[in-house]
This record gives structure tokens, C-alpha cells and sequence, in this order.
């Protein structure tokens, strides 16, 4: 009787916490927003041009960006950048020699599984700020914009520290 008390009690414990877990990883997947930018098409020229305007437009966000605060606040100043931001994109496509143009817009999307050094996001919906250059059709390119996981200079990589409250309890449980 003792035994089957213990084990009633073991299996409530684990799906109690795998119920907490599971609710932990949605809300914080919501404290992340990525950056997803797609390419017109996976001809070499569009890919290309791809990684050219994810350098130019990580240079040119990490200013708007850096005193944030929060997601929200990322997402406020973004939103309120729009109109510039799309136009630095086009006109890095127009002076590449690019005949189709750039639109951004904020949207919750679906992202596998990607690891950035020490911390892993597990692949579920997350909010991106979505750049589509041209028709957006080809290969794409996604980061973490907030709290900014690829926008470390990778000199200052190995500097920069990014702690889980959850994964330090989890550690600590298992110690």
C-alpha cells in the first residue's frame, strides 16, 4: 500500500511539472522577437543580397534597438521605424541593381529548433519582424532581435552572458 502511494504521489509530482514546464516555455517564447528575412528566390544573386541586407539591417536596427528595455519596446520602436527601415532595405536592393523592393511587417510564425551558444529555442510560434525581399519565395535567414542573441559583435561573443531563470532552477533540481 505504501509503494502504491508513493508512486500515485511520484506520477502527480512529474505531471504537475510537466504541466509548469510546459507553460513556462509558452510564456517565455513569448518574451523572444526574431528577425526572419527571405530571400526573392534561391538564385545565387537573391541569397546573396539576402545576407548583404541582413548585415546592413542588423548595423542599422542595433541603435533603434539597444536601450530597450523589453520586447514590447523593441516592437514599439520597430513598428514606429518602419517607413525608414524599408527604405534602407530598398535602397541597398536598388543600389545592388535589384529591380523588386522589400516590405517588413511584425507576425507571429512557426521556427524550429535553433541554438545560440549556451541557449536554446525550441521550435514553436514566435513573434519575427518578416522581411521579404521581392517575393519572399526563396531561402531564408532568422535570429533573436530581443533579448539580441545575434546581434553581438563576435569579438564581444565570448563577453556576453545570457541567463535562463528557468534553466538555473532546473540545474539546480538536478544537482
Amino acid at each position: 500500500m505504501k509503494k502504491i502511494f508513493v508512486a500515485l504521489m511520484l506520477s502527480v509530482f512529474l505531471i504537475s511539472g510537466m504541466v509548469l514546464l510546459s507553460s513556462c516555455d509558452a510564456n517565455l517564447n513569448q518574451s523572444y522577437l526574431r528577425i526572419h528575412i527571405r530571400a526573392n528566390s534561391n538564385l545565387d544573386e537573391d541569397q546573396n543580397v539576402k545576407y548583404y541586407v541582413k548585415d546592413k539591417l542588423v548595423e542599422f536596427i542595433t541603435p533603434l534597438v539597444a536601450s530597450a528595455k523589453s520586447k514590447e519596446d523593441v516592437e514599439k520602436k520597430l513598428l514606429s521605424n518602419e517607413n525608414e527601415i524599408e527604405t534602407f532595405i530598398n535602397g541597398i536592393l536598388e543600389e545592388k541593381g535589384f529591380s523588386y523592393c522589400a516590405d517588413m511587417k511584425l507576425n507571429n510564425e512557426y521556427f524550429p529548433t535553433r541554438t545560440y551558444d549556451d541557449v536554446t529555442l525550441e521550435a514553436d510560434y514566435y513573434d519575427a519582424l518578416i522581411v521579404n525581399l521581392g517575393s519572399g519565395n526563396g531561402d531564408n535567414w532568422w535570429c533573436v532581435v530581443y533579448p539580441p542573441l545575434c546581434f553581438t559583435n563576435q569579438n564581444n561573443a565570448k563577453s556576453v552572458v545570457y541567463k535562463s531563470k528557468l534553466v538555473e532552477i532546473i540545474k539546480k533540481f538536478f544537482k
